[in-house]
C-alpha cells in the first residue's frame, strides 16, 4: 500500500510540474525571411541570424521581439514580430496547472510567431556628395 501511494505522489508531482507547450511546441520558432534585394543580414537581438533568403530560429518570447534587416548602401530595416495564443497551453489547465503555466510563460510558449514568414524590402540609401 505505501509503494502505491509514493507511485500515485510521484506521478501526482510529475503531471503538475509539466509544461504543455514547452513540450509540444518547443520554445523557439522557425521563421522565414526574404527580401529585395536578396542578401541582407537579419539581426535579431542584435546578434545576426541569417542571410536572406533564410529560415532562422527565434526564441519565442512574451515580450516584444524586433528583427532588424541591413544592407551595405541600404537603409536598414525594423520589423516587429507578430504573435498569436499557442492553444496547446491550455492543456496546462487540465494537466500542469498554475506551474505549467508559469513554465509556459517563462519560456515564451504561450505566444507562437504567426505570420511565420516575413518579406522586407529596403530602399537605397541616400549618398552624400562631397564638395
Amino acid at each position: 500500500m505505501k509503494n502505491k501511494l509514493s507511485v500515485a505522489l510521484l506521478l501526482g508531482i510529475t503531471v503538475s510540474m509539466t509544461s504543455c507547450a514547452s513540450m509540444f511546441t518547443g520554445t523557439k520558432d522557425k521563421i522565414s525571411f526574404t527580401s529585395s534585394p536578396e542578401g541582407v543580414k537579419v539581426f535579431h537581438k542584435g546578434i545576426e541570424k541569417c542571410t536572406t533568403p533564410c529560415v532562422a530560429e527565434i526564441p519565442r518570447s512574451l515580450s516584444k521581439q524586433m528583427v532588424t534587416f541591413e544592407k551595405e548602401g541600404y537603409n536598414s530595416k525594423e520589423v516587429k514580430l507578430t504573435k498569436t495564443f499557442n492553444p496547446v497551453t491550455l492543456l496546462n489547465i487540465l494537466f500542469g496547472g498554475a506551474i505549467g503555466v508559469g513554465i509556459d510563460a517563462a519560456t515564451g510558449s504561450l505566444t507562437k510567431y504567426s505570420p511565420k514568414n516575413y518579406n522586407v524590402e529596403l530602399s537605397a540609401a541616400q549618398q552624400e556628395t562631397v564638395q
